[in-house]
């Protein structure tokens, strides 16, 4: 099967002289593996122009360097919460290039940053540690019996501050439990067991 990818100004030379030397542009398609669509648009532009080699397109110039790509993606991980309207302010800032917010995902998305939720955890302090390891070492060894005599409840609990999970990070795939991208939660002003030995 032909392969449609662009060809090289070697290979778009070989071409043309197999062409020039009295070939079929069949032929030469089939023997260097390239589409006869390829060869024939190649003939007509070498014919016009005078030219094989392929003419670059005239696409929008990059807004930013390779250097200003790094920047970006570092302001980023320094503050993982900010927007990327943000962003482009601090570039603006630094800088004096103004660029879009979505110049600026799209270079994060270039830097392997995605935006996604953080996880949420409840912030444990020492003594937290110290007392849920304890309780599991000393309920490691239980067997289904003990543990038929616990019960286990649900209870509602009410937070006074804000619990919304509305506020996005930019972090690198797989890369949610890190501490950087873990949002801790404020504790409740009071809490009590979760579990109790049945009556």
């Amino acid at each position: 099967m032909s392969s449609r990818h662009h060809i090289d100004d070697f290979m778009r030379g070989r071409s043309i002289g197999k062409i020039e030397e009295g070939r079929k542009i069949t032929d030469v398609a089939r023997e260097f593996d390239i589409a006869h669509s390829v060869v024939s648009r190649l003939w007509k532009s070498f014919k016009t122009t005078g030219m094989c080699s392929r003419r670059h397109g005239g696409g929008r110039v990059r807004s930013t360097t390779p250097a200003e790509d790094r920047y970006i993606v570092l302001s980023a991980k320094r503050n993982r919460r900010t927007t990327a309207q943000q962003v482009a302010n601090q570039f603006l800032a630094a800088s004096g290039k103004q660029i879009s917010r979505k110049t600026v995902a799209r270079r994060l998305r270039g830097g392997g940053l995605y935006v996604r939720i953080p996880v949420v955890c409840v912030a444990l302090t020492r003594q937290h540690r110290t007392a849920r390891l304890q309780w599991c070492r000393e309920h490691h060894n239980w067997t289904e019996q003990d543990w038929a005599c616990v019960l286990f409840s649900d209870e509602s609990r009410f937070s006074l501050s804000s619990d919304c999970r509305r506020q996005l990070i930019w972090r690198e795939s797989g890369t949610a439990y890190r501490p950087e991208n873990i949002q801790e939660k404020d504790r409740y002003p009071t809490c009590r067991s979760w579990c109790e030995p049945a009556s």
